[in-house]
């Protein structure tokens, strides 16, 4: 099942719809689109979507920044930029592995010298005893 879009209706006073139509027509864009933007970003920000207008972006309202800021230790980025450098070289080895081993697989795959190969189930069956053998 794939990723179905729904409809969502909204409910808006006269003034609000023609400010809104304002807007789309200033970015150039339908009134659909206006919303589906919107929704996109109440979606990627968790709800935490606070809408300003364009002379007040940047600035402090009510005393606190939108969207807040967070300090870091440099500690924690310095071990973030750690664990992203042993991500890179485990991919590194995992695709030298992935090579080496598609290259062993071609050199059995083309290989003439089929003897070289032991089923055990074939010795199994060349013995003319019932006993059975323990390995280690």
């Amino acid at each position: 099942m794939g990723n179905k879009n729904k409809t969502i209706s909204f409910r808006v006073n006269e003034d609000s719809f023609e400010t809104l139509r304002e807007i789309a027509e200033e970015r150039d864009i339908s009134l659909s689109a206006v919303f589906r933007d919107y929704v996109d970003t109440l979606v990627a920000h968790d709800g935490r979507v606070q809408v300003v207008p364009e002379t007040e972006l940047g600035e402090e309202t009510d005393g606190t920044e939108f969207p807040p800021k967070v300090e870091v230790p440099k500690s924690f980025i310095r071990e973030h930029e750690r664990l992203e450098l042993e991500a890179e070289h485990l991919r590194e080895q995992l695709q030298e592995y992935k090579q080496y081993a598609n290259r062993l697989q071609e050199e059995v795959e083309e290989s003439d010298d089929v003897e070289e190969v032991v089923h055990l189930e074939e010795l199994d069956d060349e013995l003319d005893t019932d006993d059975t053998y323990r390995l280690g």
